[in-house]
């Protein structure tokens, strides 16, 4: 397996960014907080920033306002020469690589952690681009065993020969936190104390790599797509059934050849049909509506994560 280099010197340019998505409502009012009152974000090695990723939209409790913000970290959009009509989430994803960029280059953020919510039942799910981001993987493995009644699934969005294109995708080292099931637009206090309980603890974990904690190899589970499925849907383009009772809210769970999927509105049960079993995730997503995906297929695989190794100490300047 090919890698990314292991950090070798200490993350100290870190931030949090909430409200990339405006009605997701755990982010978006932890980092109004934090705006407010940082004490929280900070450790002995460093400082994080909290980050209000799209006041726009946050403003208006959508999720986005002209385009997707967490979409748009692309160099296509990124790099492209600014003009009078970009759309608004076009342009603030070219602030915030600024910010806490320039994308792949020396002087990007360490660590980026992004705050999201989903409607769909996913529990407490980890997003990170790939297996090859050791430090995000090592960092995913002591959430899990940190909170071993959380679950903690590792979903990593990345398909083969595809470039990144969310927020914390700037940074040289990025995170995804997302928590469900919560409706858009509301804030559920035990939803909202368990992202605050998860950010504290990715704060210590990185406070522990930077004062020379070693990590050792482990194996890992996690989930990758392999294909979206959209709604059964009339010519017109209208909706003609929903999700499944059967299917509904079982995020992570297998998904057998011939189980029912949709439930149409004639009466009759749509079932997949699928050679092999998949793991259904952002199942009857609310944002996903518009994208025409009823759920994302994911496939269940194990890979080895490399041991981190304790970072040496830098030498003492000579008195």
């Amino acid at each position: 397996m090919c890698s990314l280099p292991v950090p070798r010197e200490p993350l100290r340019r870190v931030a949090v960014t909430g409200g990339t998505h405006g009605n997701e409502m755990s982010g978006v009012y932890l980092a109004r907080h934090w705006l407010h009152a940082p004490a929280e974000l900070q450790r002995a090695s460093f400082s994080a920033v909290p980050v209000l990723a799209n006041p726009a939209a946050t403003s208006g409790c959508r999720r986005y306002v002209d385009h997707d913000l967490n979409r748009t970290f692309t160099s296509s959009f990124l790099n492209s020469r600014p003009t009078p009509d970009d759309p608004y989430e076009v342009t603030r994803a070219r602030e915030l690589n600024q910010l806490l960029g320039p994308k792949a280059s020396g002087r990007a953020f360490d660590f980026v952690l992004d705050l999201h919510n989903t409607t769909a039942n996913m529990g407490t799910c980890l997003i990170a681009k790939s297996s090859h981001e050791v430090f995000a993987m090592h960092l995913c493995r002591h959430l899990q065993l940190q909170y071993p009644e959380l679950s903690c699934q590792v979903f990593l969005y990345q398909r083969s020969g595809e470039e990144s294109y969310n927020l914390d995708s700037v940074a040289k080292n990025g995170l995804g936190l997302e928590l469900g099931p919560q409706p858009q637009g509301v804030l559920r206090a035990d939803i909202f104390s368990r992202m605050r309980t998860l950010v504290a603890t990715v704060l210590d974990f990185i406070e522990l790599f930077n004062q020379g904690t070693a990590f050792p190899a482990f194996e890992m589970e996690a989930y990758r797509p392999v294909g979206v499925v959209d709604f059964p849907r009339t010519e017109a383009g209208n909706l003609a059934g929903t999700v499944h009772p059967q299917l509904q809210d079982r995020d992570f769970q297998p998904l057998q050849p011939g189980a029912p999927i949709f439930q149409m509105f004639s009466g009759e049960d749509l079932l997949y049909e699928g050679e092999s079993t998949v793991y259904p995730v952002f199942i009857n997503e609310a944002a996903y509506y518009e994208k025409g995906v009823a759920f994302v297929q994911t496939e269940k695989f194990t890979f080895t994560v490399p041991a981190m190794p304790a970072l040496t100490p830098a030498p003492s300047p000579a008195s």
